[in-house]
């Protein structure tokens, strides 16, 4: 099986940057193929083995949704109860369902705490929807914070142990752990930036979403076994998948292929030092888990795509690589000037943003300003990045750059208001903080 992994493993680590991978085929319940090529400790040599434990970053998420689920059916909770959110506002709460969905309104959201004292004061503060729930996808770490949340209420367990006693020991998955640190036997592999520097341990505010770590043939049993955990019926509700794009919906927790051929299950994760994969094809009780200790993608999609090209005929990277926001198209709206406002947890920060000529965009903000081209997409109507420091406390930890996504609605743009930095090519992976932002012609 797969004659040729091992050496295109390595020409693509070397091809990328990338220290290590560990790739992992399971079939009918067993593991048929585990591999592990690169290093898993770049400055000791200590080599990546099929035994070495990578995080996960958001592969977390099938994961935490599968404890939401099985919770439900010991009847410690309800799917389509709503879940409340810490502060109030003009929508009705998302329920459970709606937040595994990625549908609760909520704007993208992620922090990192290096343990350096500079971290973001309190999470729950984003958890504010710029739309109402169920109206459409918005991809949501805060959803499963929140979902974590719940667990740890209705089961009496802190989130580690709740997802180990629900989740892991059944399935005899002894390697799998949530949180900050495995806690072993099996050694970890670092994790790296794209040019090579390591990351220390770190934690984040939606460890449900983000701080699962797993051996790779451990993950790929997860992926094709843990229906067994959960009722037929709330196993079917898993795969009841909802639209994100023309290829692919989102269940409970997973990601659907939509169209042609047998359904392909998948959830990616990336995050400082981790790019992750779990696919699984049901009807074939075949799974397949790549994972590698580097934030750059690359080597983890390239190789992926080689064992699920040679494994499923007709595969195709539609089939689990979502386009969230959709392709770019021409921004149409017309020449003029909009004023408004973002809404920051510690105050409403005023903007003004001019619509030029050839789809250029001048925001002002905080006594600065920038010009920059602007597109759309299916999800906005304005998306633009910014040079611009947004001028809160958290923005200014570790997220320098500002971007729009702004959809006209009534005569008026709103949207979301993204605090963020772009990549870890210097430095460390920085915050990705969302805001509601709303402006009106001036």
């Amino acid at each position: 099986m797969l004659d040729g992994l091992s050496e295109y493993c390595t020409g693509k680590l070397a091809e990328h940057g990338c220290p290590s991978v560990s790739v992992a085929v399971a079939e009918r319940g067993e593991v048929v193929l585990a591999a592990a090529h690169g290093s898993a400790d770049t400055a000791t040599g200590r080599p990546a083995t099929p035994d070495t434990v990578y995080g996960l970053a958001s592969v977390t998420k099938p994961m935490t949704a599968t404890a939401v689920c099985r919770a439900a059916d010991e009847g410690l909770l309800d799917l389509d109860a709503p879940v409340p959110l810490p502060g109030a506002d003009r929508w009705p709460a998302p329920t459970v369902r709606q937040l595994l969905q990625h549908r609760g309104g909520l704007g993208p959201y992620y922090n990192w705490d290096y343990g350096d004292g500079e971290r973001v004061r309190d999470p729950d503060r984003y958890a504010v929807p710029y739309r109402a729930p169920g109206t459409a996808f918005g991809y949501a770490n805060l959803g499963y914070r929140l979902l974590g949340r719940l667990l740890e209420q209705a089961t009496g367990q802190d989130l580690g142990a709740c997802v180990r006693t629900r989740l892991f020991e059944p399935l005899g998955l002894t390697g799998c752990h949530l949180g900050p640190v495995p806690p072993g036997p099996a050694p970890s592999a670092l994790r790296y930036t794209p040019d090579g520097r390591a990351y220390p341990d770190y934690d984040c505010g939606h460890p449900g979403a983000t701080l699962g770590w797993a051996p790779a043939g451990e993950l790929a049993l997860f992926a094709q076994s843990y229906d067994r955990l959960l009722k037929p019926e709330t196993a079917a509700a898993v795969r009841h998948a909802l639209p994100v794009n023309g290829h692919l919906g989102y269940g409970l927790g997973w990601c659907l292929s939509s169209g042609d051929g047998p359904l392909v299950q998948s959830h990616g994760g990336g995050g400082p030092g981790v790019a992750a994969m779990a696919v699984a094809v049901p009807e074939r009780r075949l799974s397949v888990a790549v994972l590698t200790n580097c934030t750059n993608k690359a080597a983890r999609d390239a190789i992926l795509q080689y064992v699920l090209g040679e494994l499923v005929p007709g595969h195709s990277a539609e089939s689990i690589t979502p386009t969230f926001t959709g392709p770019p198209r021409p921004m149409t709206l017309p020449e003029g000037e909009w004023t408004g406002r973002i809404s920051a947890p510690e105050r409403e920060v005023p903007l003004t943003l001019r619509v030029l000529p050839g789809r250029q965009i001048e925001l002002r903000l905080a006594g600065a300003s920038a010009t920059v081209p602007a597109s759309a997409s299916a999800s906005w109507d304005l998306h633009a990045s910014f040079p611009l420091q947004l001028p809160t406390a958290d923005a200014r930890i570790n997220s320098p750059e500002l971007g729009l996504g702004l959809r006209l609605e009534a005569g008026a743009l709103t949207g979301e208001a993204h605090a963020y930095k772009n990549g870890d090519t210097e430095g460390r992976l920085g915050n990705f903080l969302s805001h509601p932002c709303t402006l009106a012609p001036a």
